[in-house]
């Protein structure tokens, strides 16, 4: 598997996506990202309908899937389309963020791994610094202060990564749990563990 701490990631957008796409590609190469683009680049032909947004989508949640690449970044108009394709790919935890925060939550929450953006809505120097934080982050790193963060999370990982639609449903729409962790936030912590 291709990984982050090599530094490789696989990219893909449609036409709407690409401007914003390659500038988040020069700014990760200048880094020494090592990127694999397997949607629209500079010599696509704007007819080929194999670049449409979901066809792009699937290409690089397929990469995901046979554990070619760890992580994987996307784009499209809103982000929306492509990420809901990437999606359809087992073993993809897609999300769409339109700024830092939500771009670090994404993976130190939601360990997402393929993380997409829409072109109309995010600007260029905020989706370099989204892909930096994205890329420098992972499950439970950064700034989480509750208890058990890592766990309760990494916990929704484990069963949606299990997860068999077929037997939700045979069990009356119950998800089966693999454990549980309490969901009382200790906010009286935040402070200690922030260091204030």
């Amino acid at each position: 598997m291709k990984t982050i701490k090599d530094k490789y990631l696989v990219v893909g957008a449609d036409f709407a996506g690409f401007p914003l796409k390659e500038v988040v590609v020069e700014h990760l190469t200048k880094k020494g990202w090592k990127i694999t683009d397997l949607g629209v680049t500079k010599d696509s032909d704007p007819n080929d309908t194999e670049n449409m947004f979901h066809r792009v989508g699937l290409r690089v949640g397929a990469q995901i899937s046979e554990g070619n690449f760890e992580r994987a970044l996307l784009f499209c108009g809103t982000g929306m389309g492509i990420h809901i394709a990437a999606s359809k790919c087992p073993h993809v935890h897609a999300g769409v963020v339109e700024s830092l925060p939500a771009a670090t939550r994404a993976i130190t929450g939601n360990g997402v791994n393929v993380l997409a953006m829409g072109a109309f809505y995010v600007a260029p120097q905020t989706a370099c610094d989204i892909a930096d934080s994205y890329l420098s982050n992972s499950l439970g790193s950064g700034w989480e202060w509750w208890h058990n963060f890592y766990e309760f999370h990494k916990l929704a990982i484990d069963e949606l990564e299990a997860f068999d639609y077929e037997e939700y449903k045979k069990n009356g729409f119950m998800m089966k749990h693999l454990g549980d962790y309490e969901l009382t936030l200790d906010f009286d912590k935040k402070d200690e563990a922030l260091g204030k």
